[in-house]
């Protein structure tokens, strides 16, 4: 079963949420549609703007506690790497 890291933002260079799932198109979802009462729902970050696919749970939840670690320029970096505009992923995932 394959596992994603991924990370949400507010805006372009906002808040951002950093989390893991097995299903990525459901999760997402989720934070989009404020099913689940936290961070998400409160500080209103809801668009995907990056996300890695890992084989396998456990590197998927040690890769998320390293981008955690990581200081939010770090972050900023890596979305731009892979989606320079900034734009919601998640049709791109549905």
């Amino acid at each position: 079963m394959y596992a994603y890291v991924y990370i949400l933002a507010s805006e372009r260079n906002g808040t951002l949420y950093i989390g893991v799932t097995t299903d990525l198109v459901k999760r997402v979802w989720e934070h989009k549609n404020n099913v689940v009462e936290g961070f998400t729902k409160a500080y209103n970050v809801h668009t995907l703007v990056w996300y890695e696919c890992v084989g396998d749970i456990n590197v998927a939840i040690f890769r998320e506690k390293q981008l955690k670690e990581r200081k939010h320029i770090w972050k900023l970096r890596i979305i731009e790497n892979m989606n320079p505009n900034w734009e919601d992923l998640y049709s791109l995932i549905i």
